[in-house]
């Protein structure tokens, strides 16, 4: 029977904690640095466990003081002092922190808590006998790629002594030194300057509140014409509703040039369709004479010599509109949290105008309008492009980050997309997909793959947690061993699929696409009492992936192993080895005999620090051989034709392993023990609906996901993922069809516009398309 699930209407949005708890994330290897008060509760919660920790105590005059806590026993704060002589911004950061309030870190003094065998969950708790600054210290460095010490987060909880009911509520910590910090107060606007090469920070305090932004050439504004920041010419010049950052990135005036451009955006939703609000918006609803934002900004732009508007062309940032079934503009509750906020850089001199939107009658501000801040930081900065993932809707945000092998890939190509919260190449410049697709097919290929999430799964009953969440028998792997297998929830719906190493007889890595799984992971061992750590290693562990028939001659050239370790040439199909790079003093990695290109390869796997070496010696060995970076988008092509799954596309919750065309991963003969998802995925098998299957179309007009598939009238089928495929000089596509039309031979069609007018006559073929008995992958 399943566990109750609690009932009401989930806000979005709005902190979850009680008033007066506060919550703050520490980074694997990283610190936060929080002011406390007397009686303030400190809570700190290790949530993957295994994971030490620091507090270091300063009084309010910057001195060392554990005492503070009620500790009497401190030690050295090493975890601390190893962090700030770290290079980068997690330890500028802190320095940063630390030094706004006067704190001395000569002999500072920690109070270590939790440790190697500290159990996922546990938590200690301290009262704050006094006014002080703690810092809170995640403990680790670099973990070795045949090492299970991966540095994870610590979460603080502050239960304050004395919470407000109401009281003012602070933005975040700024991203640098401001030159300008302005509060807008609700239902009012604020006009400032930014000079070109300067960035802009909008902040959403407290969640929910809409902000209208405008921004006009300063120099055109001299000169008697207002150039502002036009929606329709950005959205035409960028092909998007939503600018975010990265190549698609900058907001235009009506001159078609940019005025600013997105660097960092923490939401991810925001408003190019309309005005800011205005007065007739509201008269048209009974409110007359109700504050708007287009009448606060005629007042406050007036003496930059604006002319007055009964509406503003505006970007109404963390405005939730978008367009209905019936093609109607629409809106709901915004998506922004508290703190979140957009970062944009000027492209010229510009004069600016922010509103903190005062709608009070509808959903646009969550029926109570707040402040936003705005920050204005010099042009000396450097902050990189992001957008914010979150893996659960209550989690913090995490900006998108750079992959240890950026350094090398960024020279290539300036043409990057996000995936799953990393930058990754979509194609390289001057090649494009179609070369570097033939490149893998006939020489070898390097890609970056860094953003596969890792998780570390150890202790003695770690061999019980993954036999229970997998289909594969994993009692059957071997050490060394490599097993593709799917992750199902209890109705037979996929979680993920992913690749399962074995490193010894309880230790385990899982690499999948999906952050959930470990979660998940946790969960199912929490429920049962297995005593095994689910340890997040993604940040430890980036990779690149050498594929096509040089891939082998390549890597021979570059990795050593011992004498107790295979050989390269020894290396089985999904197997792994762990090796160096050039000699038995190099670069410590793991080469793994698997990919996913349909061709003879492997996967390269190192510590972040140490990819750029790695990339270097691999391209040095590989460049007489024809060796061709290659994007994500050649990577679809090659990975449809070899009928390789992706998830989203050939799976989701609703799609069970069979469904999805990996049915070979649940042997339910051979596995005799229970595992999640086993009971439905036996009734599935047994009355199957529906099959993945290939699909040649005629003519050149290729299938996407998302098209539908017919058997005269009625729809049949839904094509998954199409391409056309360069060497086979096909279209061709994978789909999800009924059973009934799935044999060999079957003609269907895939419909286009409303799927009637419009028709491409399809077959229903064998795949993988290419290569389909795997000789050349198992060569």
């Amino acid at each position: 029977m399943n566990a109750a699930v609690p009932r009401g209407l989930r806000v979005p949005g709005l902190r979850t904690l009680p008033v007066g708890v506060e919550r703050y994330v520490v980074p694997g290897g990283g610190s936060i640095v929080v002011a406390l008060s007397a009686g303030d509760r400190l809570r700190v919660l290790d949530p993957e466990g295994r994971q030490p920790g620091e507090l270091v105590v300063f009084d309010a005059r910057g001195q060392s003081r554990p005492e503070l806590l009620g500790v009497t026993t401190s030690s050295r704060a090493d975890g601390l002092l190893s962090l700030l002589e770290a290079s980068g911004n997690e330890g500028e950061g802190v320095i940063s922190a630390l030094a706004r309030r006067g704190v001395a870190l000569r002999d500072a003094r920690a109070i270590p808590v939790f440790g190697f065998d500290t159990p996922a969950g546990a938590s200690v708790s301290y009262v704050a006998e006094a006014s002080a600054i703690c810092a809170v210290v995640s403990v680790g460095g670099p973990m070795a790629v045949d090492a299970h010490d991966a540095p994870t987060e610590l979460v603080v909880f502050i239960d304050r002594a004395q919470p407000a009911a109401r009281r003012l509520v602070e933005p975040p910590e700024p991203l640098a030194e401001p030159r300008l910090d302005l509060r807008v107060d609700r239902a009012t606007a604020l006009a400032y300057e930014a000079f070109e090469g300067e960035y802009i920070q909008i902040i959403d305090i407290e969640g929910r509140q809409c902000s209208d932004f405008l921004a006009f050439d300063r120099a055109c504004l001299e000169a008697g014409l207002e150039i502002g920041i036009d929606p329709t010419s950005t959205r035409s010049l960028t092909g998007k509703v939503y600018p975010g950052p990265g190549l698609h990135s900058k907001f235009f005036g009506q001159d078609l040039q940019p005025l600013v451009e997105v660097v960092q955006d923490t939401c991810g939703r925001h408003d190019t369709f309309g005005l800011a609000c205005f007065a007739r918006f509201y008269e048209d609803k009974g409110y007359f004479g109700h504050a708007n934002c287009s009448d606060n900004f005629n007042a406050v732009l007036a003496p930059y010599g604006l002319r007055t508007r009964p509406g503003w062309t505006a970007i109404n940032l963390f405005y939730n509109t978008f367009l209905d079934a019936q093609n109607a503009i629409y809106l709901d509750d915004p998506w922004s949290r508290p703190g979140d906020y957009v970062l944009m850089r000027a492209s010229r001199d510009l004069v600016c105008g922010s509103s903190a939107c005062p709608d009070d009658i509808d959903p646009t501000n969550a029926w109570n309008p707040t402040d936003i801040q705005v920050r204005v930081y010099p042009a000396r900065n450097l902050f990189k492009k992001a957008i914010a993932f979150r893996m659960t809707p209550d989690a913090e945000p995490r900006l998108t980050k750079e992959t240890g092998f950026h350094p090398r890939t960024s020279l290539l190509t300036r043409n990057l997309v996000e995936y799953r919260g990393y930058w990754l190449p979509a194609c390289y410049t001057g090649k494009g997909p179609t070369e570097e697709y033939y490149a893998c097919r006939e020489k070898a290929v390097v890609m970056d793959l860094s953003p596969l999430r890792k998780f570390e799964v150890l202790g003695p009953d770690a061999e019980a947690l993954l036999q229970l969440t997998l289909t594969r028998d994993i009692r059957r792997v071997g050490v060394g061993h490599v097993v593709y297998s799917a992750m199902c929830y209890p109705t037979g719906g996929m979680i993920d699929d992913g690749t399962l190493f074995r490193l010894g007889a309880d230790n385990f890595r899982w690499i999948c696409g999906e952050e959930y799984g470990g979660v998940w992971l946790r969960e199912q061992a929490e429920r049962r009492g297995l005593r095994v750590w689910v340890k997040s290693s993604t940040d430890q562990l980036h990779n690149i992936a050498v594929q096509g028939p040089n891939s082998r001659e390549i890597l021979r050239e570059v990795v050593w192993t011992g004498a107790t370790q295979p050989t390269l040439d020894e290396l089985g199909w999904f197997r792994f080895l762990i090796g160096r790079i050039g000699g038995p003093t190099g670069i410590p990695i793991i080469v793994s005999r698997t990919g996913y290109t349909g061709e003879l390869g492997y996967e390269v796997w190192c510590h972040p620090t140490q990819a750029p070496a790695v990339w270097d010696a691999v391209w040095k060995a590989g460049e007489p051989r024809g060796l061709m970076p290659l994007g994500l988008d050649a990577l679809n092509m090659l990975r449809i034709e070899a009928g390789l799954i992706f998830a989203g596309y050939e799976f989701n919750d609703q799609t069970d392993p069979f469904e999805a065309g990996i049915g070979f991963t649940v042997p339910l003969k051979s596995k005799e023990e229970d595992f999640i998802g086993r009971e439905a995925l036996m009734e599935r098998k047994a009355h199957p609906q529906r099959q993945l299957v290939g699909l040649e179309l005629e003519g050149n007009e290729p299938a996407g996901h998302g098209d539908r598939v017919y058997a005269g009238r009625a729809q049949i089928g839904t094509v998954t993922s199409g391409t056309r495929s360069p060497l086979l000089r096909k279209n061709i596509a994978l789909a999800r069809m009924d059973v009934k039309y799935v044999a060999m031979g079957t003609e269907v069609e895939i419909g286009k516009l409303d799927g009637h007018q419009k028709r491409i006559p399809a077959t229903v073929v064998r795949f993988p398309f290419y290569d389909p008995d795997k000789s050349r992958v198992r060569a």
